[in-house]
């Protein structure tokens, strides 16, 4: 998902008539990075689940360092990109989660979990300072009447990322049953090593390509009196964006050691990552159905119905078993697909002025993906997988009551700027 920053900016190019196909494919390519890197933790989880012996909560603290990090780092990164500009800011970006991927080789050598989990800080970090960056290059390259389609061309391969990830990971990390813990740590040096040694190419490369001088302009002179969270429906936005991030997330997180449960016929690992990899190409799936379908659509009626279904699919799992509970949940996915781009707009719609504040609000509210998992890995630890998923029910329970009621904008509207679009989930 690409990050917004927190202040009215706009963004200009300073060159016209260039031809931006180059750029263009490395945006898209780091773009299918950042699907492929954070996909990857659903393999992580229960892999060091098995390696360290340890319960859920403790084994979700992958997703919880994960996803904190963008939480902490995406003002921060705001204020980098400030100082540095763009194009280094990628450089920067790349370099840091390079650092945090190459952590990988010592965390596996010593077999030591906690740095294991400050890998994935540092790379979280790196991703959040990276979304930041290319956000606005996206739609700079090349005119604004088209920056829709390069922006869902962008989301569409950061699907494609996250559908083919989970078996890639799955390959390379699932070893042989009965492995020691040495060999199963080895297991993820070599993804690891390799997806930094592209991080550190793609910034040499970004250093040399030619990207547009973009110029970041602030209306300072304009500063609004107040804050976007006088807003009622943004409050409630901030909360469904939580909540939606922190349920698509768990859910593809829990989901093999949910599938190795003897009621679900015991799954290997290997055979469960392939229910991810369909889980997460769903949700492709609904992204190109949601963006012809969501120009007939009202959002907040498209929003009701996905969760209202991703409601019922979840209590479905909860009482079910089995195939039905299976892909019940695997389901869930293409409901997900279009909650994103649903809630973003209805929660900045009338901000005026405030628009760019509420958005970086709505950003930090992905910490949903840090927080959620974890609630859930403490449930399933007390009371069994099946169970957990109340959680993800009353997340789905909260986005449809904000489709229906939550969204209203009850405190007057205010002139509306444009809203970027280049904010991708």
């Amino acid at each position: 998902m690409a990050l917004g920053v927190a202040e009215e900016r706009s963004i200009t190019t300073v060159e016209t008539g260039t031809n931006y196909t180059v750029p263009l494919m490395l945006m898209v390519s780091l773009y299918f990075g950042i699907g492929f890197i954070t996909a990857l933790n659903d393999i992580l989880v229960p892999h060091f689940k098995d390696l360290f012996h340890l319960n859920n909560v403790t084994a979700l603290l992958v997703q919880f360092c994960f996803f904190g990090a963008y939480f902490v780092m995406s003002l921060p990164s705001g204020w980098i990109v400030g100082r540095i500009g763009y194009k280094s800011g990628i450089v920067v970006a790349l370099s840091i989660m390079g650092v945090g991927l190459l952590l990988f080789l010592p965390a596996s050598v010593i077999v030591f979990y906690p740095l294991f989990l400050f890998a994935l800080f540092v790379v979280g970090s790196g991703l959040a300072l990276l979304q930041v960056a290319i956000n606005p290059y996206v739609g700079a390259l090349g005119s604004a009447e088209t920056a829709s389609s390069r922006l869902n061309l962008a989301g569409g391969f950061n699907s494609i990322a996250t559908t083919t990830a989970p078996k890639v990971g799955a390959a390379f990390i699932f070893i042989a049953a009965g492995a020691s813990a040495t060999e199963l740590a080895r297991s993820v040096r070599m993804p690891y090593v390799l997806l930094a040694t592209c991080a550190f190419a793609m910034a040499i490369v970004t250093a040399f390509v030619s990207l547009p001088n973009l110029i970041e302009k602030s209306d300072r002179t304009s500063s609004p009196d107040g804050s976007a969270w006088r807003f009622r429906h943004l409050r409630l936005g901030a909360l469904a964006i939580f909540f939606y991030v922190g349920a698509e997330v768990a859910i593809g997180s829990i989901m093999i050691n949910f599938l190795g449960q003897t009621s679900m016929g015991s799954m290997s690992h290997q055979d469960a990552a392939r229910y991810v990899s369909i889980y997460w190409f769903t949700s492709m799936v609904g992204r190109f159905v949601g963006f012809w379908a969501l120009r007939k659509i009202r959002a907040q009626r498209a929003l009701a119905f996905v969760s209202l279904v991703a409601a019922v699919l979840v209590a479905i799992e909860i009482v079910a078993h089995g195939h039905v509970a299976m892909w019940a949940i695997v389901s869930c996915g293409l409901f997900n697909s279009v909650m994103w781009p649903c809630i973003f707009p209805l929660s900045v719609k009338g901000l005026g002025r405030f628009t760019s504040q509420g958005s970086g609000i709505l950003i930090m509210m992905v910490v949903g993906g840090a927080v959620i998992p974890e609630i859930q890995g403490f449930l399933a630890d007390r009371f069994g997988y099946q169970r957990s998923f109340a959680i993800v029910l009353l997340c789905y329970m909260y986005i449809l009551f904000f489709a229906l009621r939550g969204h209203r904008n009850t405190n007057g509207s205010e002139t509306v700027s444009p809203l970027n679009p280049g904010v991708i989930q």
